[in-house]
């Protein structure tokens, strides 16, 4: 479903962004129409604005009412033919009519891109194309979110993704709407599809008689609203014979000009009934409303091309190659992958080359992409890691979902990937095990684990699943470094040394590049995102959170110094000038949403640094109200002039601070705890809640707050689903 979307999208989309982009000029039509129309009087009928037309303009044959309501009549005088727009009030002229050059020229470009039938057959395989794409991304887009009930859910990833997202779920219906009537449409128009069953109209009868009445006498035309009304022929002038032709929303008729009744009536069929509603569904033409609903949908469509194409290069990039990754179909080992971050892809490539050494088919693909059945393979082998505390990873998010479907019965393994410092160490994956076990598969191994991307614990879970499957299986994984670029310390600001737990906030810019047109440049990062440090000598980064964005023009972070890190040793003793290898690794779950709803941001120690951040973006000045722990204000009270300049700025609402090593401190739970009134006010008026710190301070404060949360009926749970409880804890 993905690679249809992705290659819809590729292929076709700079024709559909085309028939997109002069539809949205299209449906200004009917609005500029609607201003600009003069309204009819719901009592005016056929035949009074018939006879005073025919008494103001000699020569008159026809009169058409356009679905906008606007009435036009044709006349023919000593030979030279003219349109006059006509008052349906009075029926006096009102000036002459010449439709619009540029929506005539939008219409044909729309139609047909001015190529006869060739472009309207290019029309009707664009309406295709984006019909498969609305459909195809419903369907992605509910896979997703995990079903058809959180299609509303807080959108997630990264800002390409989350706009993608939203766009979609705003403007798909109109997408499916426009896509299936142009189709239809041009179905009609190429007679794959009838726009009425035949002949639909009998031929004309003619008079009765050869007297002619006046035309605000003739009751059948009198009978008919002028609301109702399509087009009016007139009598050939001088023919009593001849008749009165009205077409109307119901059908055609033709009318007696001396007796006044109707001589015969054909009415509309189903087909044209359905030509004309999808029409009016496509255009708008006539319904102001719906012409600017199939507008914004229309408008949509460049947007989504954009974010679409984004992601899938960004996918493109992201995605390892796998050299000699059979076909699923094919494959006697099936190996799917759940990573956040990537270094899980880079194990899998590993057990795949051993597995191939020793004959075996393998096919490996991410966890989102759980195949229905796969009608060779034997063993289903997972390495998943667990995102923040014991979440599904990126790459994850929708296997659970899919297993439900599952038909196959290979046997299994699960490979866990995590932190052992955190309480949900390998959580996802204990998750996955259980639930394949559940549905019925035989486990091949019990849950394994692999700690801080341990090389040796892989190797030992290979050797055990070599011996299960009786295979020689040698495991020995290096870690490919990160490509990483270096950045230099500009600026160096110590705290905590009187407490004994020093912290050191560390900004780093850009070297000066050699040579070239441009100054020195950040990589892109926001608030929030994490930057990975590879420290001399260690193979593994290790992540911080930013304090700062990169328009900022620094890249911020907050270090703990921590007994025999390797990594935060080497940062606390760096002075400026000197140099760190880092990459970024963008974290889009952990970003305020938009709006003006209140922020409550709760931290302790160096987890204070991405709220300072959003605090110091805080531009439009929304309700921020910061929760701060620390162990002494006079030592490690971090960030204390940024926030009180931000108090007197307006960007922070309130700052409540908590220490644990003054008289009568605490935790910051607790101020979360004694503040309960107030987290239930803000909660009950939108706010969204992000946490950033240490586990143990991040266990703690969720209990806090589902405590304040129970009087209200409400939960921590609950809030998440909703994207108004976000934690970034390590």
């Amino acid at each position: 479903m993905r690679r249809l979307h992705s290659l819809g999208g590729l292929f076709g989309g700079l024709l559909v962004i085309f028939m997109a982009t002069t539809g949205f000029v299209l449906s200004l039509q009917p609005l500029a129409d609607a201003a600009t129309t003069m309204a009819a009087d719901s009592g005016v009928n056929v035949a009074a604005l018939a006879d005073r037309v025919a008494a103001d303009l000699p020569g008159v044959e026809r009169l058409v009412r356009s679905a906008s309501g606007q009435l036009v009549a044709y006349t023919a005088e000593n030979g030279v033919r003219s349109a006059v727009i006509v008052d349906p009030q009075t029926g006096a002229a009102a000036g002459a009519y010449a439709p619009s050059a540029f929506f005539s020229f939008i219409t044909d470009l729309h139609r047909s891109f001015m190529l006869g039938n060739v472009g309207h057959g290019a029309a009707g395989v664009a309406a295709l194309i984006i019909l498969a794409l609305a459909i195809s991304g419903t369907l992605l887009l509910v896979g997703k979110v995990g079903g058809w009930r959180k299609l509303l859910a807080a959108s997630r990833g990264t800002g390409s993704q989350r706009l993608h997202t939203d766009l979609a779920r705003i403007g798909v219906a109109v997408l499916l709407l426009t896509s299936v009537t142009g189709a239809y449409m041009s179905a009609v128009n190429f007679a794959l599809l009838p726009e009425n069953a035949g002949a639909m109209f009998a031929f004309p009868p003619a008079s009765a008689g050869d007297s002619v009445a006046p035309i605000a006498s003739l009751e059948a035309l009198a009978a008919i609203p002028l609301t109702d009304l399509r087009e009016l022929t007139f009598p050939a002038m001088g023919d009593a014979t001849d008749v009165f032709t009205v077409t109307t929303q119901a059908g055609q008729g033709y009318v007696d000009q001396g007796t006044g009744a109707m001589l015969s009536f054909t009415p509309s069929d189903a087909w044209q009934r359905a030509y004309e509603f999808i029409y009016l569904l496509h255009t708008g033409q006539g319904a102001p409303l719906v012409a600017l609903l199939v507008g914004l949908g229309a408008l949509s469509v460049p947007l989504l091309a954009v974010t679409g194409t984004i992601i899938w290069w960004m996918r493109r990039r992201n995605t390892p190659r796998f050299s000699g990754n059979v076909s699923w179909r094919d494959a006697d080992t099936i190996i799917l992958v759940g990573s956040e971050g990537g270094s899980s892809w880079g194990f899998a490539a590993t057990l795949q080359d051993a597995l191939r050494l020793q004959g075996q088919r393998v096919h490996v693909a991410a966890m989102n992409e759980l195949r229905r059945s796969y009608p060779n393979a034997s063993r289903l082998l997972v390495l998943a890691a667990s995102y923040g505390d014991g979440a599904a990873p990126a790459s994850a998010r929708q296997f659970l979902a899919r297993l439900e479907r599952f038909a196959s019965t290979p046997g299994f393994a699960v490979l866990g990937f995590g932190d052992q410092s955190f309480a949900q160490f390998c959580g996802f994956a204990a998750r996955v095990d259980a639930a394949l076990a559940a549905k019925g598969l035989s486990r091949l191994l019990p849950l394994g684990s692999v700690d801080r991307q341990s090389a040796g614990h892989f190797a030992a879970w290979g050797k055990g699943l070599g011996a299960r499957l009786g295979l020689p299986l040698v495991l020995n994984h290096v870690a490919a470094r990160p490509a990483t670029r270096k950045l230099l310390l500009v600026e160096r600001t110590l705290y905590g040394m009187e407490v004994q737990a020093p912290v050191v906030v560390l900004k780093f810019a850009a070297p000066q590049p050699r040579g070239g047109w441009f100054g020195p440049r950040l990589p892109h990062f926001e608030v929030g995102d994490l930057v990975g440090i590879v420290p001399p000598g260690g193979a593994a980064p290790r992540y911080y959170s930013l304090a700062s964005a990169s328009r900022d023009g620094v890249l911020e972070i907050c270090v703990r110094k921590q007994t025999d890190g390797l990594c935060s040793e080497f940062l606390h003793s760096l002075v400026p000038g000197e140099a760190i290898d880092s990459f970024i690794r963008p974290n889009p779950d952990f970003r305020p949403k938009q709006g003006r709803r209140p922020l409550i941001l709760i931290g302790a120690g160096a987890g204070v640094a991405p709220l300072a951040g959003f605090v110091r973006h805080n531009r439009h000045r929304r309700p921020v109200h910061l929760f701060f722990g620390g162990r002494d204000p006079a030592s490690d009270f971090l960030y204390r002039d940024d926030l009180q300049t931000a108090l007197d700025a307006g960007r922070l609402t309130s700052l409540n601070a908590r220490f644990s090593r003054v008289m009568g401190g605490g935790y910051v739970q607790d101020l979360v705890s004694a503040e309960a009134d107030t987290v239930r006010r803000l909660v009950q008026q939108g706010a969204q809640i992000m946490v950033c710190g240490g586990r143990d301070m991040a266990n703690g404060v969720r209990g806090a707050i589902q405590d304040c949360l129970a009087p209200l009926g409400l939960s921590v749970d609950g809030l998440k689903q909703k994207g108004l409880y976000l934690e970034d804890a390590y």
